[in-house]
């Protein structure tokens, strides 16, 4: 098979013809025929994010399975599926509670501790494979369902982790990013008023069309005063931080109204303050959000499937072409999200 292979951190991909995978028991081998390209990989491949080389990173795939081992994975040759990103155990006390993310024997994830999906093949635990539901149409729109279990599922979970009510007003912090703007997307969906903070201007057009019924320029260095200002001085409902730098997440907390939350996920990680006080008076939340569990991709696929929402890849090129693409992703210029076709 072919495959892009990167031998090291912050190196160019190699494109190397390599044995196509079979599966050992309990393992499938899928067809990959589109992976999403999103900054989390390209921060394993510019070294931000430790993985185990030599890789083939990507795990936002659409594929068809070609060969299973063993019995009892209720899947089938020929079946449609994307894959879950974390390596979960599937039957720990978490996992089985339908809580993935938290499992207590992880093995890390697809494309950083495994082999991934820029390749022709991609070989996995049987368990991880996710069947696609009837009438999504991979085969036609191959990029947009590939990128699903991240992009769409990742801010469908956030709306339930904030209890996100209609007639709410939500701040999206990075809104122009990849995630970020399909969450504004799925906050305009869920009826909220929606606000798109992001340093890039030139996004805010994209921001609009998604849903965004205000956009907020965050390189003026007034994030608090400019959501205190477009909500009257009360303070917004919900704000979700892609960035999670101390200085968004700061102010992010101090522009929360009675009752708000603060999500933060991805991004920076910063340390921050908060004012304790004003979290007892106005009752806020501050919440962390992981990635998602393997229902929540269901729902994701399913709302895709029904055409409730369109996911947005906006830059898809053959696999020859991931070096250029990743610079472009490193680079910032990818409006939505980026896709490899294998």
């Amino acid at each position: 098979m072919k495959a892009m292979v990167l031998k090291a951190a912050n190196t160019p991909f190699v494109l190397e013809t390599l044995p196509d995978p079979t599966p050992g028991p309990g393992e499938a081998v899928a067809r990959v025929l589109a992976c999403g390209s999103g900054l989390t990989i390209q921060h394993i491949k510019a070294g931000r994010l430790p993985a185990e080389f030599p890789r083939i990173i990507g795990h936002e795939i659409t594929a068809e399975i070609v060969a299973v081992g063993g019995e009892g994975s209720g899947l089938k040759v020929g079946d449609p599926v994307t894959a879950y990103y974390y390596l979960n155990c599937g039957h720990c006390r978490w996992c089985q509670a339908d809580l993935e993310p938290l499992c207590d024997n992880t093995g890390g994830n697809v494309g950083r501790n495994c082999d991934g999906g820029y390749a022709e093949f991609i070989k996995l635990p049987a368990h991880l494979f996710i069947k696609l539901p009837e009438g999504l149409d991979y085969k036609a729109h191959p990029a947009e369902v590939g990128i699903i279990t991240d992009a769409v599922a990742t801010p469908l979970k956030v709306l339930k982790r904030a209890g996100v009510k209609a007639g709410e007003t939500v701040a999206v912090i990075g809104g122009g990013g990849g995630v970020g703007i399909h969450q504004l997307m799925l906050a305009r969906w869920a009826g909220a008023r929606v606000i798109a903070v992001d340093i890039a201007t030139d996004k805010f057009e994209a921001c609009r069309d998604a849903g965004a019924d205000e956009c907020v320029d965050a390189s003026a260095g007034n994030v608090t005063e400019a959501l205190l200002e477009l909500t009257n001085g009360e303070g917004v409902d919900v704000v979700i931080d892609y960035v999670s730098a101390t200085a968004t997440l700061e102010a992010g907390a101090a522009a929360l109204g009675r009752r708000g939350r603060l999500v933060t996920l991805g991004g920076a990680g910063g340390k921050f303050q908060a004012d304790a006080h004003v979290m007892l008076m106005k009752e806020q939340s501050l919440l962390g959000s992981r990635y998602v569990t393997r229902s929540e991709i269901a729902e994701a696929l399913d709302l895709v499937a029904r055409g409730e929402i369109t996911p947005l890849v906006t830059d898809i090129r053959p696999l020859e072409e991931a070096e250029a693409l990743h610079e472009t992703l490193e680079a910032g210029g990818v409006t939505g999200r980026a896709a490899l076709i294998i």
